[in-house]
């Protein structure tokens, strides 16, 4: 397959883009400026802006899906999110790609009680505002026509945990869950080459 990853440049992107290469994918990596990622990435890496449908329709052209690892720390979270998912639907679109795979948090998934994660006893506030951006940002992707998956991990991710090559789906969010990256793009690109989620949210945890 053709696979376009924006937000390429991130661990999350960066795990993404390895594992679509040792598939055999041929991959196009979207990031905002080249120049600061001097690490060669196993792809072509090109410029892109997540938050403009012509740069996103001008990257994902000739793909066959794509995949949002993107985040911008500088921006105002529901800015941010609610920008790129607006600009994803629309850009894609127009490029003739319908299938997005989006790196979720998950704070936004349902908790034991049902309730999202974010609204469990515990949750520390300060982190709020980004989980609301996150959440902003679902919301628009459940508005729009692309075939989305929203995939996150349980709970957070463990930079030193190695790969497993296993993972397993869950049905509600798990704050202790911890996955390694490489483990939680193997999620992801199933996700793109078998898809098992049709406009929905997806848990993903250690075995």
């Amino acid at each position: 397959m053709n696979i376009v990853v924006f937000g390429a440049g991130g661990r999350a992107g960066r795990a993404a883009v390895g594992e679509a290469r040792r598939r055999g994918h041929q991959v196009t990596a979207v990031v905002r400026d080249p120049a600061r990622h001097p690490d060669p990435l196993d792809a072509r890496v090109v410029a892109g802006d997540v938050t403009d449908a012509e740069s996103v329709a001008r990257a994902a052209g000739g793909h066959d899906a794509a995949v949002s690892a993107a985040v911008d720390l500088s921006a105002p979270p529901h800015d941010f999110f609610t920008a790129a998912a607006r600009a994803l639907a629309t850009g894609l679109a127009r490029a003739g790609v319908r299938r997005l795979v989006v790196v979720g948090l998950a704070s936004v998934l349902p908790g034991p009680s049902g309730a999202a994660l974010m609204d469990e006893p515990g949750c520390p506030d300060a982190y709020r505002d980004f989980h609301l951006g996150h959440a902003a940002g679902l919301a628009e992707l459940r508005a729009c026509a692309l075939d989305w998956a929203y995939v996150a991990p349980a709970g957070d991710f463990d930079r030193g945990r190695a790969r497993t090559g296993r993972y397993r789906s869950a049905a509600h969010g798990d704050p202790a869950s911890r996955i390694s990256y490489p483990d939680f793009a193997i999620a992801l690109l199933d996700e793109v080459e078998d898809p098992r989620h049709h406009q929905r949210t997806a848990s993903i945890r250690e075995v």
